[in-house]
C-alpha cells in the first residue's frame, strides 16, 4: 500500500512539493479519500528547468504548464491509487482557495492574496491529489502574525494591491507603462516584498513568462 513517503518521492521526481493537506471534499474526492493534498512549486530553478525541458513546452501548443501538470499529477495519482484535481478544470471549478485555507498552512494575507507558511506570497498550485492514505502536514504559524513591517501593503507602485482588495484595471494600466517593466521582468513587486517570499524567489525568466501570460 502506498504511503506518504511514496508521495514525497514521486513529487521530488517532478520537482513539485506538497503545500498542505485539507479535509477530503466529497464533491471532488472519490470515496475512500483520506487526504486532499495541494501540490505546487517552491521557487529555485529545478521545477522551471524540468518544465522547460518537457515535450509540452517544446511542442508549440497552448498551455504547456497546465498540460505538463496534468501529465505529472495524473501519473502520480495512478501510481498511488488516488485522483488528480486541477484548478483549471471546470465547471465545476475546484475551490482551491477554500481548500488552501483549510490546511492550516495558507491564509489570506494583508493584501488578500494567499500566503504560505514557507513560500510566502509566491505560493502557486499545480493541482491537488485525493489520496487513500494519510499525509501528515501539520499546521503552522501564519507568517504575517510575526511580520512587523508588512511591506506587502505598500510595495505596489500604484496601490493596486491593498487590504481593500485588488484593483485589476489599475495594475494592468501600470504594466503598460515604462515603469511597469520591473514588474513585467521580475514579477509582482508585492509578492517579492514579502519577507517569506524572499527565500523562495523565482528565476527572472520564470517571472517574466508568467507575467507575459497575465498581461500579454
Amino acid at each position: 500500500m502506498a504511503r506518504a513517503s511514496d508521495l514525497d518521492a514521486a513529487l521530488a521526481e517532478a520537482a513539485l512539493v506538497a503545500l498542505g493537506t485539507a479535509p477530503p471534499d466529497p464533491d471532488f474526492c472519490p470515496p475512500g479519500t483520506r487526504a486532499l493534498v495541494l501540490i505546487g512549486t517552491m521557487g529555485g530553478s529545478a521545477w522551471w528547468e524540468r518544465v522547460t525541458a518537457s515535450p509540452e513546452w517544446r511542442d508549440g501548443a497552448p498551455d504547456p504548464i497546465d498540460r505538463w501538470s496534468k501529465r505529472m499529477l495524473e501519473g502520480i495519482a495512478a501510481r498511488l491509487g488516488g485522483r488528480a484535481i486541477f484548478p483549471f478544470d471546470g465547471p465545476p471549478w475546484a475551490p482551491f482557495q477554500r481548500w488552501a485555507q483549510a490546511t492550516g498552512r495558507m491564509w489570506e494575507s494583508p493584501v488578500r492574496l494567499l500566503v504560505h507558511a514557507d513560500a510566502g506570497l509566491w505560493v502557486a498550485f499545480r493541482g491537488a491529489l485525493a489520496l487513500p492514505f494519510d499525509v501528515p502536514l501539520p499546521a503552522a504559524e501564519r507568517p504575517c502574525d510575526r511580520c512587523a513591517t508588512r511591506p506587502c501593503l505598500t510595495a505596489c507602485p500604484v496601490g493596486a494591491l491593498t487590504k481593500a482588495g485588488y484593483d485589476v484595471p489599475g495594475c494592468h494600466a501600470y504594466l503598460d507603462t515604462k515603469a511597469g517593466a520591473d514588474c513585467m521582468s521580475g514579477g509582482c513587486a508585492v509578492r517579492r516584498a514579502c519577507p517569506v517570499s524572499a527565500s523562495h524567489a523565482r528565476l527572472p525568466v520564470q517571472s517574466s513568462f508568467h507575467m507575459s501570460r497575465f498581461h500579454p
